[in-house]
């Protein structure tokens, strides 16, 4: 059976997601040689992830599936949550273990991730107590401005200027939110949801609105960068420390295979000829 997994990890001392050689330490390694030991499985597991986190990176809402037999299940699915908490480490807890739906794909039928980067600039610097969640900006940035620019990166585009290349993988994406709050103790939290993201893509984002905020770039820049569709040298890709998957979307169940399956095709820009009626808005 397949089931579903809801997860959250600090990531400042993970090398990412991903399995890697040489034995850095990862959240899926972690999570499925603990899940082997509390379930004496001869075999390891592989887990499937949402969203593949770098290194540094948190998340709170993450999401993976995984493949058990039935009669595993049977025997450990009631005390699985408590065997998981006393074999995990304290930076990576399992929350919700669950048969999944028909046709559930944590990846694939995903249709949104959303993610938040926290940023203080204040003179004196970062909370000690936030230190490993808040990246700190040494110079006032003005959060009107940064929304401003952020408007111009709304709806589907090709992200190539703000995204690592990957061999056979497209970089077109629809930003479906992208803003900035002031918190009541004064950190700034962009908020920014997508269909999907690319490698590097909300770290590349933030980064150049980062040099709006401080006034090194118009408001008009990044929309201009993304409209140029190559990488720009200005625009740098901050540090991980800010960055957080704070939650999954997925459609109703019964259309879980469906997005599973459109996920996978090759995705193209619409053009005005597929969609006379829309507004490509910041694409000169």
């Amino acid at each position: 059976m397949r089931l579903r997994l809801d997860l959250s990890y600090d990531g400042t001392d993970f090398h990412g997601w991903a399995r890697q050689p040489g034995g850095r330490r990862t959240v899926q390694e972690t999570l499925e040689e603990a899940l082997r030991v509390v379930t004496r499985a001869a075999a390891p597991y592989e887990l499937t992830v949402a969203g593949r986190t770098d290194a540094g990176v948190h998340a709170r809402g993450q999401v993976a599936h995984v493949g058990m037999a039935d009669e595993v299940w049977a025997e450990h699915g009631e005390k699985l949550l408590k065997r998981l908490a006393g074999r995990l480490p304290k930076d990576v807890r399992v929350w919700r273990v669950a048969p999944a739906p028909e046709g559930f794909d944590a990846r694939f039928s995903a249709i949104w991730r959303r993610y938040a980067y926290r940023v203080a600039d204040q003179a004196g610097g970062v909370d000690p107590l936030l230190r490993g969640h808040v990246l700190w900006h040494d110079r006032p940035l003005d959060i009107d401005a940064m929304n401003e620019a952020a408007e111009g990166l709304l709806g589907e585009h090709d992200f190539a200027a703000y995204c690592k290349k990957r061999e056979g993988a497209t970089t077109i994406r629809e930003m479906q939110q992208l803003f900035w709050t002031r918190r009541a103790d004064g950190v700034l939290e962009a908020t920014v949801r997508a269909d999907a993201f690319c490698h590097n893509m909300v770290r590349s984002l933030v980064g150049a609105l980062l040099f709006v905020g401080d006034g090194h770039r118009p408001p008009s820049w990044p929309a201009k960068v993304l409209a140029a569709g190559v990488r720009d040298s200005a625009v740098h890709v901050v540090r991980p420390v800010g960055l957080t998957l704070e939650e999954v979307g997925y459609p109703a169940a019964a259309l879980l295979a469906a997005r599973s399956v459109e996920a996978r095709n090759m995705r193209t820009l619409k053009t005005a000829a597929d969609n006379p009626s829309s507004v490509c808005g910041g694409c000169d």
